[in-house]
């Protein structure tokens, strides 16, 4: 059994601060980096890739809408067109830093309303696949075991890795629930480290409705902006070895 742990990390802006990055880094196996456009500066970029390259861990690029004000949670219409220069836009300035300090990106992950989107419609997921492609084709995209960005990734040569979320609710169909509703969001380290381990050694999931959800994932990410985000972190990580787990990226 082999799962990677990841978490968005480097999502201050100036000199605003969001999560513990240094902490999560010693837990995490891979970090997904918010590239400017939903969070993250400059220099938060480059100090967390730079944390990151010293402790091994691999660094991915968090792509998202431009929206900041919103966190990148906002749904939005963005053409394809612009969709995929914004992408290729956020890959090129991460792995710009990352090679800077020592390091690289090594995969790609969508945050929030993107991430969502792009699990159920085709055309956004093309827009970000194809710019994975025209940018470094051989860089693997994180995403949910039924998105539609697997079947998109597979028509561009992309490679897909389904990924679970030990700290989000889930619906009965596999999808996540949304913010909005009460209890999308876990914060008992206990429940939240128990449902890591399940999804890892049995590849399910219980969903809202108390139905079991199959999960077939490579990666189980924890949220670094929810309160008590390392706690969770380290909860899980123990947890994962507890069980027999072999924490290692996939990359």
């Amino acid at each position: 059994m082999i799962m990677d742990l990841n978490a968005d990390l480097g999502e201050g802006y100036g000199i605003w601060r969001l999560g513990d990055d240094d902490a999560l880094l010693d837990l995490v196996t891979s970090a997904n980096v918010a590239c400017g456009f939903h969070a993250g500066d400059p220099m938060t970029i480059m100090r967390t890739c730079a944390a990151a390259v010293e402790r091994g861990v691999r660094i991915g690029a968090q792509v998202s809408y431009r929206d900041l004000a919103g966190f990148g949670r906002r749904e939005m219409d963005v053409d394809p067109d612009e969709l995929h220069a914004e992408i290729l836009y956020q890959l090129a300035a991460v792995d710009g830093i990352a090679r800077a300090v020592g390091g690289e990106i090594s995969y790609v992950k969508p945050h929030g309303a993107l991430y969502n989107r792009v699990c159920r419609d085709p055309a956004q997921a093309r827009a970000v696949i194809t710019a994975v492609a025209r940018y470094r084709p051989e860089l693997p995209v994180l995403t949910l075991p039924d998105s539609a960005m697997h079947e998109v990734g597979a028509e561009h040569g992309v490679a897909t890795v389904a990924e679970c979320f030990a700290d989000r609710a889930y619906t009965p169909e596999g999808t996540l629930v949304s913010r909005r509703q009460a209890g999308a969001v876990l914060h008992d380290p206990g429940e939240v480290a128990g449902r890591a381990v399940r999804m890892a050694v049995a590849g399910e999931v219980t969903a809202v409705d108390g139905s079991s959800v199959r999960l077939d994932a490579r990666s189980v990410c924890v949220h670094g902006d929810t309160p008590d985000a390392v706690r969770l972190a380290r909860a899980v990580r123990d947890a994962l070895v507890e069980a027999g787990v072999t924490l290692r990226a996939f990359t």
